[in-house]
Parts: C-alpha cells; structure tokens; sequence
C-alpha cells in the first residue's frame, strides 16, 4: 500500500502513538466508571479517542490522493527550541531548582517569560502585541487558579512579597 500523504500519515502514526501510551499509562490507576471516575477514567479515554483519531488520519492518508504526495519538509528548529525552552523556563520560574539554588519567582513571571519566549518561535514579533498578550494571560490565570479554584500557587518572587 502507497502512502499518498507523508504528513498525514505520520501525524496519525504520532496521535496513535500518543494515545496508546497515554491509555496504557491509564491503566495503572483506578479508572471506575462512568458514575463514579476514577484517577484513570479521562486519561484513558483521551487516550483512547486519540488513537482512534490516530487510525483515522492514518487510513486517510493511505486513501486519500493528495497533490504531490504532502512531503514531509525539514526540521522547523527555531520554534522547536523556542517552544520547549519556553515550557521548561515556565516550570522553573514557576518552582524553582532548589537543587542548584534558582528561587521561584512565581506565576507572573513565568507567564511573562512564557509568553515572550514562545513569540520569538513566530515570523514576525512585536513586544507591545506580546506584553498585552502576556498582560491578559497573567490576569486569567491569576484569577481562574488563585482566586476562583483556590490553589496554592506562588504568585510572586518572595523577594518582593517578602
């Protein structure tokens, strides 16, 4: 069987991928039923749906005739590396690496860093677009975790709450 479609059929074989890891992963909590929900009850069948999703996208592109093959490109490197260092400054402004003596500097600044990192992976960026973005996402978080949910998040670095 011919793959008509580079892109889709490994975008599927990934979601499949995923899914089947995420469903097993959920098997090893309790997963209750559909009255009473366990641990594992959402990871399973998020899992589960992906990898259904997996096999759809899959079977199309092994179908589905499309122009020129949809050949897989090259490597995007720079949003690569923007994306996951991003992420991993959000989670270490975020907690901190008492490890190696980085305090945690809180929610805000690991939002603001967040966000101005992960624009820098885009074609084009602007501080001002980026600051407002930044601006409307740290007021959401800090009213949907702190205020509505409650949550024990370090808002600010302790050296300026004290």
């Amino acid at each position: 069987m011919k793959i008509k479609s580079q892109k889709d059929f490994f975008s599927g074989l990934m979601f499949l991928g995923v899914g089947i890891a995420f469903a097993w992963g959920a098997t090893t909590y309790n997963v209750g039923d559909g009255a009473r929900m366990g641990p594992g009850y959402f990871p399973l069948v998020l899992g589960v749906v992906m990898a259904i999703l997996g096999a759809i996208v899959t079977f199309k592109a092994l179908v589905v005739e499309t122009e020129g093959g949809d050949k897989i490109g090259s490597w995007a490197w720079k949003p690569l590396v923007f994306i996951i260092g991003a992420n991993l400054a959000f989670g270490v402004l975020l907690g901190g690496l008492p490890s190696i003596g980085v305090p945690a500097m809180g929610l805000i600044i690991a939002i603001y860093a967040l966000t101005i990192l992960a624009s820098l992976a885009g074609e084009r960026f602007k501080l001002k677009d980026v600051l407002i973005l930044a601006t409307i996402l740290s007021v959401g978080s800090y009213l949907a975790f702190i205020v509505l949910l409650k949550l024990q998040i370090q808002v600010w670095p302790s050296f300026i709450t004290g």
